[in-house]
């Protein structure tokens, strides 16, 4: 089966409109505005953004089809070894909630081909809980493994040892969250090899909206007081370091007067820094930093 760029970008389009529905749906109040944005050098895309909804406080569901020549820096990137023209889609998420209780969580799904012929998947999903509850992670990674096993057995345990390499505060010693599965540069070697890699991809898009609607209304009415409060803001404030120093993809869209505004989608609204903070020993928030290491096994 022959899969081209159009296939996959419809895919993507069609993949950020469930998304937002089934969100909106069960954010109950909360509604996406969109930003249609283009590219001067080819493309363009869609930005999502909800503010202050019933459970989500600042979220955005991206989509972007982008082309032209590459430059250095993306040749680098996409690891070219001469000049040509690229093409990408993709959706990327990211979701704070309101209540320390309801995760952080982060998605994308992207595909890129050059003019040479080369093309790859790449994506995953990793989820940062403020609080960690072991029964939470054991689910959400079983949900990871079930998607990955439809696909071939080798995928989630490959996938969720690079998530925990990938999404790791090394200034901190710690991940940034429980982890997931994290995959790129996977390259087809036919049309069959293709189709069944888009077929992942397809599977990983899909499996977004079920995972982090189980957990908005499993955990949107737990209680919480100002010491739960004091603790999201400084574990948000661990995410901002991962995204602006670590995570490659922010590295490289700011580095490529990519769109900023879309790039800094994923900050918070609001994030503290405490200096040498310490929690109290055998709290909640002590444990939570006990989990925050890599090579957990969830399943």
């Amino acid at each position: 089966m022959r899969i081209d760029k159009q296939a996959i970008t419809d895919f993507f389009t069609d993949l950020q409109d469930h998304i937002c529905q089934a969100l909106e749906i069960t954010d109950g109040t909360g509604t996406f505005h969109e930003d249609r944005w283009e590219r001067a050098e080819g493309g363009g895309g869609r930005t999502r953004i909800i503010q202050q909804g019933g459970v989500i406080e600042k979220g955005g569901v991206l989509f972007s089809a982008v082309h032209g020549p590459a430059s250095e820096a993306v040749l680098k990137q996409m690891k070219a070894t001469q000049p040509t023209d690229f093409y990408a889609t993709g959706v990327s998420i990211v979701l704070h909630p309101h209540s320390p209780m309801v995760p952080i969580i982060h998605m994308n799904v992207r595909y890129f081909e050059l003019s040479t012929g080369e093309c790859w998947f790449g994506g995953g999903i990793d989820l940062t809980p403020h609080y960690v509850d072991a029964e939470d992670a054991r689910w959400f990674h079983a949900q990871l493994k079930t998607a990955c096993d439809r696909h071939d057995p080798a995928y989630y345990p490959q996938y969720k040892t690079w998530a925990d390499d990938y999404f790791f505060i090394r200034h901190r010693a710690e991940t940034r969250g429980i982890g997931g599965i994290f995959f790129d540069y996977l390259r087809p070697g036919d049309d069959d090899h293709k189709a069944a890699l888009f077929a992942f991809v397809q599977e990983v898009g899909n499996s977004f909206a079920p995972i982090y609607t189980h957990f908005m209304q499993k955990n949107r009415d737990l209680p919480f007081g100002k010491r739960e409060k004091k603790w999201q803001m400084l574990r948000r404030g661990r995410y901002v370091e991962f995204n602006l120093v670590w995570d490659r993809g922010t590295k490289f869209g700011l580095e490529t007067n990519g769109r900023t505004e879309s790039i800094l989608m994923s900050m918070p609204p609001q994030a503290n820094w405490v200096y040498d903070y310490q929690p109290e020993a055998g709290s909640r928030e002590a444990e939570t930093l006990q989990w925050l290491k890599k090579g957990v096994n969830w399943v």
